[in-house]
């Protein structure tokens, strides 16, 4: 296009810009371009997370690894940090309060802290995975990857510390007069079950902690009134037998009583299958399957929210 100027000469102006009038998004589906950080697709997500599987594992050794780094027994403390809670309410509840209600001594001790270190890895879980967003904002805010991959991995390094854990377990259990057997091959399904319901539980509150960072500064109280709920220190049918049935078989089915109650079954020789709520395998199954799925869609759905704020 042109024009004369009042002196009488030509002045070339440029043409209009194709893109002149159309709205930013649609500018950026002309070209091709999307939002930075946008949420992928289930699937995509899914498959992001699968080729960082090996940053997950050693993010999670890592963690384990620094957790005791600062202290004199080291790693020792992963061990020594339950059986000290163990041995403290074994004293208030099993000598002043005589909690075991009739349950044979060298049944009442297995039973303790079995029921402190499985409850233990999920109450960890579930403080780690509060913390695990709000707590690591610069890894957030530095690096593009599926933000799922620290409540996984904090959940994992969990495991790991619980595994360790076992070493002692187990000799307990053997001081106690329960020895291995084939029913101790149930230990196996039961930590995968758990691992898996904690895997999605730490999800949840990673993203609830994500967006209320004072949740972290609650959820000790939550545990803590949650842990005298699940029968970690007393038999729960046995301590509620005066009371309405539905009250202990809702105590029983909640799920971090049902994981401790599988694994007192297949590690203790004297807690027998009498000792277990009806159908207590497929109601672990679904606790793990509904926070697994659930936990996991519910925390993808803000991908693209976390870090921003």
């Amino acid at each position: 296009m042109s024009e004369t100027t009042h002196d009488g000469g030509v002045a070339v102006t440029a043409p209009p810009s194709p893109d002149e009038g159309l709205s930013p998004a649609r500018l950026a589906e002309k070209y091709g371009l999307s939002v930075s950080g946008a949420r992928p697709s289930l699937v995509e997500y899914v498959r992001q997370l699968w080729d960082r599987r090996h940053f997950i594992l050693a993010f999670s050794r890592a963690k384990l690894t620094a957790q005791y780094s600062q202290a004199k027994l080291g790693q020792l403390w992963q061990v020594v940090t339950p059986l000290l809670n163990a041995a403290v309410y074994f004293f208030v509840f099993g000598v002043i309060l005589e909690a075991d209600r009739g349950m044979p001594r060298e049944v009442y001790i297995p039973f303790l802290v079995t029921g402190v270190f499985v409850f233990t890895f999920t109450q960890s879980s579930v403080m780690a995975g509060v913390r695990a967003i709000s707590g690591n904002l610069g890894l957030v805010r530095a690096l593009h990857f599926p933000r799922a991959s620290l409540p996984i991995s904090f959940a994992l390094q969990q495991l790991q510390q619980l595994l360790f854990s076992m070493i002692v377990l187990f000799t307990v259990t053997c001081a106690f007069g329960s020895f291995p057997d084939l029913s101790w091959l149930l230990i196996v399904p039961v930590l995968a079950l758990q691992f898996c319901f904690n895997t999605g539980l730490a999800l949840v509150m990673a993203r609830a902690g994500a967006k209320t960072p004072d949740l972290a500064q609650l959820m000790p109280f939550v545990m803590r009134t949650w842990m005298y709920a699940s029968g970690v220190m007393y038999s729960i049918p046995i301590m509620l037998a005066d009371k309405p049935q539905w009250i202990a078989t809702v105590l029983q089915w909640n799920p971090a009583a049902v994981y401790m109650d599988l694994m007192r079954f297949a590690l203790i020789d004297g807690y027998g299958s009498e000792n277990l709520p009806d159908h207590i395998w497929a109601v672990a199954g679904g606790w793990a399957v509904l926070f697994a799925l659930g936990g996991f869609v519910y925390f993808w759905k803000a991908e693209e929210r976390y870090g921003r704020g």
